[in-house]
């Protein structure tokens, strides 16, 4: 992976604009997140993100660890026997380099759900031993196709073209099979209550559970138990940072957060995908993973702290790290509380502001209404 970039200082949209009222979003927080999300992190290569995670989190934990493949987890009451996790994903879709032509058109295959409908056209770094080397998806001009039958875009048929007419010339800027492209594309805020750019899928709950850490200890809450921030790798290839994770912290409960869709926008299915709206709160799930127990506490805690929430059905699993949670170290109680969000797996995911901060008080709520040594058993 290469070596970070430093990313560019807020600009155009204001990352700091604040709506109005009180907001518990810091200018620090959005420098931030603004920094965090510009930041390249695929799957598989999540260190630099990582670093910058930790470097931001550190002043309000006890300790920290990592594990071999870069999940990181800051800590507070490190010694205590009762242990409970907030949960996140640190990783980013991307592209892997896996086929050179002799012309110097480079074929690319996922790493992660990649969406090949989105590619022609973009702008991608591919990430080499010495930096940067700056590439774009290819696509035949409208003037020569006749309409009818244009090509679509498949996984077989994008190509990048960085600029190269062979492949030894490919070769000398140190683009090589495996390395790794993301695309360019950075954050930007939409009529300043919109947070909008690529991998906010899941890099803002990171953010989300970073600023409960900071919440914690800027007000002072003394926990009853140890509290792992968790910042899961390799999500998006099948919740394998968490599948490891869970068994180096074998912790009694869980409470993770991720992404889900927005169903309001144009092309959505509502009885696919149910009737979830960014802006009007986070979303609490149902399912077989989703301990009741646990989630009866969340909605609670919720509905004390007056904070609006939304609700949907996950069926046979969340798709997320829940999963793995619940059903590692030999049964974790674990619940999800999710961020709306529209056109998941594109450069233009986008949130709103609002439901951020509710998703980190609904945290933070829950989190300060637990007790250590709950017994959360069906059957006692």
């Amino acid at each position: 992976m290469a070596k970070r970039t430093t990313a560019k200082k807020p600009s155009g949209a204001k990352a700091s604009a604040r709506p109005p009222g009180k907001s518990i979003l810091t200018p620090k927080s959005l420098e931030f997140l603004e920094r965090y999300l510009n930041n390249a992190s695929p799957t598989g290569f999540e260190s630099s993100g990582q670093r910058l995670w930790l470097d931001y989190i550190r002043p309000w934990v006890d300790s920290y660890f990592t594990d071999p493949y870069g999940t990181a987890v800051g800590v507070i009451n490190p010694d205590a026997k009762y242990k409970v996790v907030i949960e996140a994903h640190a990783d980013e879709i991307s592209w892997f380099i896996h086929y050179i032509t002799n012309e110097g058109f480079i074929y690319v295959r996922r790493n992660g759900g990649s969406d090949h409908m989105i590619a022609p056209g973009k702008r991608v770094n591919i990430h080499t031993d010495g930096g940067i080397v700056k590439a774009i998806f290819g696509w035949p001009a409208i003037h020569v196709r006749n309409g009818k039958n244009d090509p679509v875009p498949t996984p077989e048929n994008i190509f990048l073209d960085c600029g190269c007419s062979s492949k030894a010339e490919v070769e000398k800027l140190g683009v090589h099979v495996g390395c790794v492209a993301t695309f360019e594309d950075e954050f930007m805020v939409l009529n300043k209550n919109t947070f909008t750019g690529r991998a906010l899928d899941n890099r803002m709950g990171g953010f989300m559970i970073a600023e409960v850490a900071r919440l914690l200890k800027e007000q002072r809450t003394k926990l009853p138990f140890g509290l792992y921030i968790t910042n899961s790798v390799q999500e998006e290839v099948g919740l394998r940072g968490a599948e490891m994770i869970v068994e180096r912290i074998r912790p009694d409960l869980a409470l993770v957060t991720d992404v889900t869709h927005d169903t309001q926008s144009p092309l959505m299915n509502k009885v696919q995908s149910g009737d979830i709206a960014c802006g009007k709160g986070p979303v609490l799930a149902y399912g077989p993973a989703v301990h009741n127990n646990l989630l009866r506490k969340v909605l609670a805690a919720a509905e004390a702290a007056k904070i609006p929430f939304q609700r949907a059905a996950v069926s046979r699993a969340t798709g997320t790290d829940t999963d793995a949670f619940a059903y590692g170290a030999a049964g974790v109680p674990s619940a999800l509380i999710s961020l709306p969000l529209r056109y998941m797996h594109t450069t233009v995911e986008s949130v709103h502001r609002q439901d951020v901060e509710h998703v980190i008080k609904l945290i933070l709520a829950t989190v300060r209404s637990l007790k250590a040594h709950e017994d959360l058993r069906y059957i006692k």
